[in-house]
């Protein structure tokens, strides 16, 4: 079986720069879960970038799914990339005057493998987004009632989660999910997480600068050097 994400002899620079990301080779099969620690301007950010197809550039392979990224037009990779990858965004990047339950089917209407697989246990799609929100300790009086921007940051969060993980996507690339959780509601997310994973044996890549974090995962891999994982 081919691993979800492979990348070997990966190097990018910003013009006129000595190359910020470097890896030598990094494979992850379905189901494993990496950490990706460095200091701020380490290349965390660019990497997840690179990754999701998001940032081009690069030489070397980049393959996710067992397909390479390289050669492909944008809109094969917002296809591509809609299908296979759950993006959770420092940011959020979650639609204000939507609902939560419309903004966590959104990927369900770029995606028909993703809208196919959240309704494959008989679940609507929208009752499939219903039940990640409740798993996440959302109250479900607010899933129709309230607009995204109406929400707290640490409940904003949760529902980009849920928006990640509907459709199960091979891939979760998670940009500092935690930053806006206290210790107690940052180790409950956690779990839930893992657990959620676990049910569709998908496959995290986690950035942050919260080394409590680290112990959550067997893999971790330090940016700021060259790096083979």
């Amino acid at each position: 079986m081919k691993p979800v994400l492979h990348l070997e002899s990966l190097s990018f620079a910003w013009p006129g720069s000595t190359p910020l990301v470097q890896i030598e080779q990094l494979q992850l099969s379905a189901g494993e879960h990496l950490f990706i620690q460095g200091p701020s301007g380490s290349g965390k950010t660019t990497l997840l970038n690179l990754i999701s197809g998001l940032q081009s550039g690069f030489t070397g392979t980049v393959e996710l799914a067992g397909q390479s990224l390289a050669g492909l037009s944008t809109r094969a990779l917002d296809r591509f990339r809609a299908d296979h990858i759950g993006m959770l965004f420092q940011q959020f990047n979650l639609l204000p005057y939507l609902n939560l339950i419309d903004n966590v089917c959104l990927p369900c209407t770029l995606s028909r493998k993703r809208r196919a697989a959240a309704s494959r246990d008989g679940r609507s799609v929208e009752q499939e987004a219903e039940r990640l929100l409740t798993r996440l300790q959302l109250d479900p009086s607010l899933f129709r009632q309230r607009r995204v921007a109406e929400l707290s940051i640490g409940q904003q969060q949760r529902v980009a989660a849920a928006r990640a993980l509907i459709g199960h996507p091979a891939l979760i690339i998670a940009d500092e999910p935690t930053s806006a959780l206290d210790a107690t509601s940052r180790d409950l997310f956690m779990r839930l997480l893992f657990e959620e994973l676990e049910q569709n044996d998908s496959t995290l890549l986690m950035v942050s600068h919260d080394p409590a974090l680290a112990s959550h995962f067997p893999r971790q891999l330090h940016l700021g050097e060259q790096s083979s994982c």
